[in-house]
């Protein structure tokens, strides 16, 4: 029995595992700042139990993720321990520095940027039209990535030089985008000490442009691996005293967000953290662990767990997915395509945190009138796409949407059909869930099939780049939400 343990709500006890308990020796031994790097299941969660638990009672602040990784950490963590995503730290900092009411609002940096557009004279607001999502990403990369336009606020802090910013970006880019985007920032910088603000305004103005933020003697960070550099330079104004962050580095997998890249080895160097482990994943079963192996030969499983079952299968049946699993993809038309053969099957599925729905719904609307046939919708997504890949930073993005045009293009005799069909998709609630690889991330089930699994890594994936490692980081990632069994299928080889 472990000299730290923790007692469950059903009574039971936890006892700590060897590396839990040197972990926590190291906490209260020691005042250093520690790193740590938390494999998949490998009980991270109550680690940070056990190091609240027996931390002599000081205020801690314990940043998560999100808002919902925030409410079940304060259930779950003593009365001395704050609880808090770095947007709500954020907007108190802002809240005391700022002279007027702050006002949330998700959709400002989009009605600033159509306000510009339409100021322009109609040969430019076509092309400033065609090319406007990307620009609104490119508002949202400057916030987190620290940039602020040449030529204001020079008592400001600076993450990213204008160079920095644009040396990147700026040959991929029309030659509005870049007036656009610094204009529009500008405003929005504007606006923000106005009290106008939006998610990303919340961490970007009191990190650049200085905010009041509270003092922890102590500050525990959640995962750690999918902080963006406005997040990390934010950490440097809380962090005052001692920092223990935890994350995974194999599970980063959110470079497109803007995490830094070898975000984990980054704080490590910049706190002065030193590294430990915790390798046991009491989550996956001995199969499954070593499936895992070819990404993270370290990993391991605890003495008593499961053999739990590792499967290709060359044809797997509609009707012996059991409810309740999940079916996860590196891509969404696949699962689209898998959703809507399963739904004709019988079959009750849910398309977990599809955000892309009301999108295509709406780009099929614009490919023409409901009564054309499947072959002129086809060919009307063929130049969509060609048209975006001319002006898109994001090809794979690109390639993905016109694939899942294409799957309700298949499914319907004309366009109206194809939009019945993808609205219906979109609202079905079922027992069987479908999902991207990167939102299955921090869920788990007891089966899981993974669709397709030759699509990782991207094509667009340079090999050897920090994007062609995430592809693989996103392997491991759907192939470690099995509890007990893991099935690699192939769309094609789905059957009633």
């Amino acid at each position: 029995m472990s000299k730290y343990f923790l007692v469950k709500e059903d009574g039971t006890r936890l006892d700590a595992t060897e590396e839990q308990e040197l972990i926590v020796d190291k906490v209260l031994t020691q005042k250093n700042n520690l790193i740590i790097n938390a494999l998949a299941g490998a009980a991270k969660t109550s680690t940070l139990e056990f190091i609240c638990k027996y931390h002599p009672v000081i205020p801690i602040l314990s940043l998560a993720f999100n808002k919902r990784i925030a409410v079940e950490m304060e259930k779950r963590l003593p009365g001395n321990v704050k609880c808090a995503t770095l947007n709500a730290i954020g907007h108190r900092a802002w809240s005391a520095t700022c002279v007027k009411k702050l006002t949330l609002d998700d959709k400002k940096s989009y009605n600033i940027l159509k306000e510009l557009v339409d100021e322009l004279r109609p040969s430019k607001r076509e092309e400033a039209y065609d090319t406007f999502g990307d620009t609104l990403k490119l508002i949202k990369e400057a916030k987190i990535r620290g940039y602020i336009p040449n030529g204001l606020h020079p008592h400001a802090r600076r993450l990213c030089s204008s160079d920095k910013f644009w040396g990147t970006t700026e040959e991929e880019c029309e030659p509005n985008q870049v007036a656009l985007v610094d204009e529009a920032v500008t405003i929005s910088i504007k606006q923000s000490y106005n009290g106008l603000i939006d998610f990303d305004d919340q961490i970007y103005m009191p990190t650049l442009f200085g905010g009041t933020f509270p003092q922890f003697p102590l500050v525990l960070v959640d995962e750690a691996q999918d902080l963006s550099p406005i997040n990390h330079a934010m950490l440097e104004k809380i962090v005052t005293q001692r920092i223990i962050a935890v994350g995974d580095p194999w599970q980063s997998i959110y470079g497109f967000r803007g995490a830094v890249a070898n975000g984990m080895e980054s704080l490590k160097r910049r706190f002065e953290m030193e590294e430990l482990t915790l390798s046991v994943s009491f989550r996956c079963p001995i199969q499954v662990v070593k499936n895992a192996h070819n990404r993270v030969p370290h990993m391991r499983w605890p003495a008593w767990a499961k053999e739990g079952e590792v499967s290709v299968l060359p044809i797997w049946s509609a009707q012996k997915i059991p409810d309740y699993s999940a079916i996860i993809c590196r891509n969404n038309a696949p699962l689209f395509s898998c959703a809507l053969d399963l739904l004709r099957y019988g079959r009750g599925i849910h398309l977990v945190g599809s955000d892309l729905g009301p999108a295509l719904v709406k780009a099929l609307r614009k490919m023409g009138e409901d009564s054309m046939d499947r072959m002129e919708v086809h060919t009307a997504i063929s130049r969509w796409e060609a048209e975006k890949l001319k002006k898109s930073r994001s090809p794979g993005a690109v390639k993905d949407k016109a694939d899942c045009l294409r799957v309700f293009a298949d499914f319907g005799d004309n366009l109206g059909q194809a939009i019945r069909y993808a609205e219906t998709l979109f609202a079905t609630k079922g027992p069987i869930q479908l999902l991207s690889g990167h939102k299955s991330k921090g869920l788990e089930w007891e089966t899981v099939y993974h669709l397709d699994p030759w699509r990782i890594p991207s094509p667009f994936a340079e090999e050897g780049g920090e994007s062609y490692e995430q592809e693989l980081n996103v392997r491991y990632v759907i192939e470690t939400r099995a509890k007990h069994s893991l099935f690699l299928v192939n769309l094609t080889e789905l059957m009633e």
